[in-house]
């Protein structure tokens, strides 16, 4: 590939941004052989609590899974719900 790198679009947001990225290849726009690692020790995650109401059996059932793979039940939830919002993502292509 020659040394002439596409310019990075700008972006109206967030949600823009992350669809430009999920169908394009990043090496057309970034030379990753001159990255640097950085640290962001302050950055804040963007997370919100939410309630979820869910039928007992099912939560007991989330949680014996959850222990039985040695994580917390609410971040085996959170995976659960990434890997099926990733696949509708991808089927609605």
């Amino acid at each position: 590939m020659s040394n002439k790198r596409k310019k990075i679009p700008k972006f109206a947001n967030e949600t823009e941004e992350r669809e430009f990225w999920m169908t394009h290849d990043s090496t057309d726009y970034v030379d990753w052989s001159k990255a640097e690692r950085v640290t962001f020790p302050n950055l804040k995650l963007t997370t919100q609590s939410i309630s979820l109401r869910l039928p007992l059996w099912m939560l007991d059932s989330i949680k014996t899974t959850a222990n039985k793979q040695d994580v917390p039940y609410q971040s085996l939830i959170k995976v659960w719900l990434n890997e099926k919002l990733e696949e509708a993502l991808h089927h609605a292509k």
